[in-house]
């Protein structure tokens, strides 16, 4: 059986393709996912309390890398492969290099409910990989069109660096890591208790979202589809390798290798569409949130499980 959560996202998308009114407000769609990227950058904050050492710098460099060279690898795939332009071939790099916050809580909640290992320093991996992602994408994409690297990068990356996601995730571990599981009880046991809750809603609308953008299939982006299906297990074998090599526990190389399969879908956009105009964002929801989306939630990250708990075995 699934986990519980992954059947509101199922419930979502099968109310999307048969056309129910089911509809969740744009209003409470923002709330959901501002207390998910809240509640996720808490429990990371609160686990990492009294656990803060240099030895954490390897790591996150090493990820940060991880994040930082999937564009790399993408983009002549992309270009040469998938037939796209060098735009639209850069804004989905910098979104499959780039992580996708519902997945992550999707395996964190696996991992939890299987009381797998996890490292207190997992919340971290979402910004160190969003970042470097974005930016050596956009850095390509300059390349290509002729622009130099640096060129209006400021206004770039206080895009990138101040979108909530970013700024939710950062200062709730933060305020997490400042305060604790005991001293800060009496705000955080609010969020923290209705993470379950505040996923299966939030895997709702996703289903939702993600039947919108699959009606009707456009079968003539085959390419780009066979990509968003391909993709998935290729990275996610490139996260686990990373995370075999740091020597992480079943939870943690779980999470990183969910991380390294999945796509952004939030933090990616606000950035190409202030980077990239000439981008068509609609390609890269209909490949991330149409397909590795829910790839990855239904079957990707159980099978990811699956393997890592043959290769310790």
């Amino acid at each position: 059986m699934p986990d519980i959560v992954v059947m509101f996202f199922l419930l979502g998308l099968l109310a999307g393709l048969v056309k129910s009114d089911l509809t969740i407000p744009k209003a409470a769609y923002d709330t959901l996912s501002l207390l998910l990227m809240l509640t996720i950058g808490l429990k990371g904050g609160m686990a990492l309390y009294g656990n803060l050492s240099w030895s954490l710098v390897p790591e996150l460099a090493a990820v940060a890398a991880l994040g930082a060279l999937i564009p790399l690898a993408l983009m002549p795939v992309l270009r040469r492969l998938v037939r796209l332009s060098a735009a639209d071939s850069a804004s989905i790099a910098a979104h499959y290099g780039s992580v996708s916050a519902g997945t992550f809580a999707v395996a964190l909640a696996f991992a939890e409910s299987r009381a797998l290992p996890i490292g207190a320093e997992v919340t971290l991996y979402l910004v160190m990989m969003e970042l470097p992602a974005i930016m050596v994408a956009i850095a390509l994409y300059r390349r290509h069109a002729g622009k130099a690297a640096g060129e209006a990068m400021q206004g770039i990356w206080h895009e990138t660096l101040t979108n909530r996601g970013v700024i939710l995730l950062a200062g709730g571990a933060v305020i997490g890591a400042m305060y604790g599981p005991q001293e800060g009880a009496n705000v955080t046991e609010l969020f923290t208790s209705a993470f379950h809750a505040v996923l299966a809603l939030f895997l709702l609308q996703m289903g939702l979202t993600a039947a919108d953008t699959l009606r009707p299939i456009p079968w003539f982006h085959w390419r780009l589809l066979t990509f968003a299906l391909v993709a998935p297990p290729l990275l996610a074998m490139a996260g686990l390798s990373v995370g075999l090599a740091l020597g992480l526990p079943q939870g943690s190389l779980l999470i990183l290798t969910a991380l390294a399969a999945s796509a952004s879908y939030i933090a990616a956009p606000a950035a190409i569409r202030t980077a990239i105009p000439q981008a068509n964002i609609g390609l890269a929801m209909l490949a991330s949130l149409g397909f590795t989306f829910p790839l990855n939630v239904i079957l990707g990250i159980p099978l990811y499980h699956q393997l890592i708990t043959w290769l310790a075995s």
